[in-house]
């Protein structure tokens, strides 16, 4: 009974914290810190044990650590290596130095203490971040881009700074060194030749629920493989990620995990909450205020200048700055490892714990501060959001049967970058022998589809056969996405007009076009009028917006199509007559 009393309060704390906050513009992490705080024992102490749940909270952060590795496909890390490698590199180098160097300097910390703090405050917040970029629709802006591209770096480089700072905590390490090396070979292993059949076989059933527990099997058992050798569980589950990054099952595994991993994640950051000292504002309230306000100018100032040198502009170079200004989740998950390997003390990670919230809580405020000063005294017609939808984003491809293989194929000789999803793990297997790029995933579930960037694509096609399932998709997607362009097949005449009421830009009867091009050689063969057909297709075009207006009413239905069929016979007597007088 405790346990489950437990988790109503998590529950009910979360459910208040962070849709306040949310709706105070700050990010969904900051809510989860508040309720953490509050139910904590600095606060109400409604949870007594905050360690605890801290332990098994870290599920989350491995989850996370699981969904960046999904993220690290080759071809991706190419694209944006200068961002990532470059100014990444930088970025992590020169502020973690520079703060390393003030707290010894100024503060008189030890140097590996400094070194210690400096590194895991000049970590901004992946999932805080990404969240303000894309509720201010600037995923796709240069300073988007140049942060998304920095913080990829920043993950990648936790994953040695906590193998390090688990072997410090390890006292027996250097036995394990052979063993850690071959359970990271025995899991590339695994993942190369023996993870693909199994999640093609579980696919194959079509339970989804399946499909869920092998997602999760995947991440739990890779984190156990590099605990049990030693290491980390949480660069376990980064390579597992990595190694399923280029596989076609990673859109719906990616899918199937953030659930999960939002949920645990969301409870470590409560956990981190209930964790911090209340009373270090009330006795320490200047020093920690400025610790916080020197934090985010210390990165702030450092990271201007390093977008400037790799070509941004200014005011770009600086909303990058000032959107990783703030420390970030993966500060929590090193200071923690620092003080089970005893190099940090429990004082100075208490105090490093308070400026990084408070400091996350800034950052909303500055941008829009930031924005407020570089939209004053624009003219109106130059405050208005930038479309979501670019003229050059990817092509959402729902269902891949033989009509959207041929759309694939024009879209690929224009080099339009495309992602398509089917339902069949047959499928996917036999059309990606010939080189195509498809993934496997119910493409009907929006939650797939935004995993895999409808949120930035320039358009959806949709050719799903069931036709009940893809009306649907396109009404979910136009209560959602109101403004994204979707080009839909139809199955039927009832289908063309039930998409035409919901206001789809374009639809296509699966087999009109390829129907009427037969009927416009087979007249010319009997030689007749093949101009014929284009009478038949104006006048089929006039009837269904016609029958469109009366589809709810059978007996309308049928009396417009009786009279249509009538206007035909009448239109193509007309054509001949005149043809003949010709």
């Amino acid at each position: 009974m405790d346990f489950l009393q437990e988790v109503f309060v998590f529950l009910v704390a979360a459910l208040i914290a962070v849709p306040l906050l949310n709706r105070l513009g700050l990010s969904s992490v900051i809510g989860y810190l508040v309720a953490g705080i509050v139910i904590g024992p600095s606060a109400l102490g409604l949870i007594k044990d905050p360690a605890s749940v801290l332990h098994f909270a870290e599920l989350g952060v491995v989850l996370l650590l699981f969904l960046i590795g999904l993220e690290l496909q080759p071809r991706r890390l190419w694209v944006m290596r200068n961002t990532v490698f470059g100014l990444g590199t930088l970025q992590v180098t020169t502020v973690t130095l520079t703060l390393a160097a003030l707290l010894h300097l100024a503060l008189g910390l030890e140097l590996i203490v400094a070194i210690v703090l400096g590194f895991s405050l000049a970590l901004s917040s992946t999932a805080f971040v990404l969240q303000l970029l894309a509720e201010n629709k600037e995923l796709n802006s240069a300073h988007g881009r140049a942060g998304f591209g920095v913080l990829l770096f920043q993950d990648m480089a936790v994953i040695p700074a906590i193998v390090v700072l688990s072997a410090l905590a390890n006292t027996s390490q250097s036995s394990l060194d052979l063993l850690a090396v071959a359970a990271v070979v025995v899991l590339g292993v695994v993942a190369r030749f023996v993870l693909k059949p199994v999640l093609r076989a579980i696919a194959s059933t079509g339970i989804s629920e399946l499909f869920i527990a092998a997602g999760l099997t995947i991440v739990c058992g890779a984190a156990l493989a590099m605990y049990s050798a030693g290491l980390s569980m949480g660069l376990g589950a980064f390579v597992a990620g990595m190694l399923v990054a280029d596989s076609e099952y990673r859109h719906q595994l990616e899918t199937d995990v953030l659930p999960f991993k939002g949920l645990l994640l969301g409870l470590f950051f409560i956990a981190v909450g209930m964790s911090a000292d209340l009373s270090l504002l009330v006795t320490q309230p200047l020093q920690i205020l400025g610790l916080t306000v020197g934090l985010v100018v210390v990165k702030t100032l450092v990271l201007w200048p390093l977008t400037r040198w790799f070509g941004m502009t200014n005011q770009a170079g600086f909303k990058t700055a000032v959107v990783l200004s703030q420390g970030g989740e993966f500060a929590f998950v090193l200071l923690t490892a620092a003080v089970a390997a005893q190099v940090v003390p429990q004082a100075y990670t208490s105090i490093a714990i308070m400026v990084v919230t408070l400091s996350m809580a800034t950052t909303p405020f500055l941008m829009m501060a930031l924005d407020w000063f570089s939209n004053r005294g624009t003219p109106r017609d130059f405050d208005e959001p930038k479309p979501v939808y670019s003229e050059k984003g990817p092509v959402i491809i729902a269902g891949f049967g033989r009509f959207s293989q041929i759309v694939a194929r024009v879209l690929a000789a224009q080099r339009q970058p495309f992602t398509a999803l089917d339902a069949s793990p047959g499928h996917v297997d036999f059309v990606r022998e010939f080189g195509n790029e498809v993934y496997y995933g119910d493409a009907t579930r929006l939650d797939l589809l935004q995993t895999a960037g409808v949120a930035e694509a320039s358009a959806v096609v949709i050719a799903i056969s069931d036709v009940e399932a893809s009306t649907r998709l396109v009404e979910v997607l136009r209560e959602r996405y109101p403004d994204l362009p979707l080009f839909v097949r139809a199955r039927n005449r009832w289908q063309e007009i039930k998409l035409r009421e919901l206001g789809v830009r374009y639809v296509i009867r699966e087999t009109l076009l390829s129907s009427l091009e037969l009927s416009r050689n087979l007249l010319a063969h009997l030689e007749l009028d093949p101009d014929a057909v284009d009478v038949f297709k104006a006048h089929d075009e006039d009837l269904l917006a016609r029958q469109a207006v009366v589809a709810h009413d059978p007996q309308a239905y049928r009396a417009t199509s009786i009279a249509a069929a009538d206007e035909l016979a009448d239109l193509f007597s007309e054509a001949h007559q005149s043809g003949a007088k010709q």
